[in-house]
């Protein structure tokens, strides 16, 4: 299970910097998961900009309700049912 997500900010293009409560920090680029009726209006800067953190899933969220699970954003491993996955890149690993 991953450690909740306290911080998420966006980064261009389709890249959220995720921060973890364990310290460990992961730029996500999630380009390939923006199909379909919830991500598709993503691809839009505007909306995408407009990421955070849910209060109660501690995962990124988008008012227009899309959302990762934080287990796919923490271990790299992991692929979302669909099969296609962010891509994470790790910039700083807990200690």
């Amino acid at each position: 299970m991953a450690p909740d997500i306290v911080a998420a900010i966006p980064r261009d293009p389709y890249v959220v910097r995720v921060v973890f409560a364990d310290g460990e920090v992961r730029d996500v680029d999630v380009e390939p998961l923006l199909d379909g009726p919830v991500f598709e209006p993503l691809r839009d800067p505007a909306e995408f900009a407009k990421v955070g953190v849910d209060p109660e899933t501690h995962t990124i969220a988008w008012p227009n309700g899309a959302d990762l699970d934080p287990d796919v954003l923490y271990d790299p491993t992991l692929r979302p049912a669909s099969g296609r996955g962010p891509r994470i890149t790790m910039l700083s690993p807990a200690v």
